[in-house]
């Protein structure tokens, strides 16, 4: 134990500690999958995004820091700061044992919370993102980022949509994914048909023929009063089960011969154009 008068405080001495399974070179599929958990774990970089984590009413496992980021760890743990194991070490040897450097002094692990039901999650939104296959983590991290900065309600991701839960996703978002609102979906057309049952008009972002400019959808008369912005994956954008499902088709007017933007930078756009 430190002298530092922090009780749950572990200075680390070995790292074969069974303590520190959460952060031994862990993948983010096998800390989704980790075993002894209900729903699962993942991993909180920053004192910025632990405190997001914790507000949002995730329950930490551990925490890891360097010597000098103790102070912030302990601020950030809230009402677990006397609770939660602190494991303290010098860089080099915590690089050696999650497989890379601790930039921002700590990384937590988290118990993933249950996820919502997509009706649980409807209820009292008025716009909506869904994310269908967005494969990229950094993409999605992006989005989350925008939808909180920029203010939808929640956002649904489709059964092969990167996680939001990853460590790259949380990083980029800045925390953002753990505090807006979001779960898993079923596939098309059974969550086009659970849309329209909540009284959502859906809105696909499309690069296609009869698409209407982003700038006459999103007109205060025109766009429905619930909506759902249907974002695609990188490359090849919507499917075809998703295009078939939108009310409407909606593309973002360009200039100088370009005809797309990267899938995170066009949900900025279109959230700023349908909220205002």
């Amino acid at each position: 134990m430190s002298s530092s008068g922090i009780p749950n405080l572990v200075e680390i001495d070995d790292l074969a500690d069974p303590r520190l399974a959460d952060y031994s070179h862990q993948t983010d599929v096998a800390l989704r999958k980790a075993q002894g958990t209900e729903h699962g774990i993942y991993l909180a970089e920053s004192a910025l995004v632990l405190e997001r984590a914790v507000r949002a009413g995730h329950v930490p496992r551990s925490v890891l820091a360097l010597g000098g980021s103790v102070d912030e760890a302990v601020a950030a743990l809230g009402p677990f700061a006397e609770t939660t194991p602190i494991f303290v070490g010098p860089g080099e040897l915590l690089a050696e044992l999650t497989g890379y450097i601790l930039h921002r002094g700590i990384v937590a692990a988290m118990n993933r919370p249950a996820l919502a039901g997509v009706d649980e999650l409807l209820a009292g939104t008025g716009l909506v993102v869904v994310l269908e296959n967005v494969a990229d983590p950094t993409n999605v991290g992006a989005i989350f980022r925008s939808v909180a900065a920029i203010g939808a309600d929640a956002v649904l991701v489709t059964p092969r949509c990167s996680d939001p839960f990853y460590r790259r996703a949380i990083r980029v978002s800045m925390g953002t994914v753990l505090q807006v609102p979001w779960t898993r979906t079923g596939d098309w057309p059974e969550l086009g048909a659970t849309l329209r049952g909540a009284g959502f008009g859906i809105a696909a972002l499309a690069l296609a023929e009869g698409a209407v400019s982003l700038r006459d959808f999103a007109a205060p008369d025109a766009r429905p009063a619930r909506l759902a912005l249907v974002l695609g994956a990188e490359g090849e954008g919507l499917t075809e089960e998703a295009l078939a499902a939108a009310d409407t088709l909606v593309s973002i007017p360009m200039s100088h011969g370009i005809d797309s933007l990267n899938v995170a930078a066009a949900s900025a756009v279109a959230l700023w154009a349908v909220s205002g």
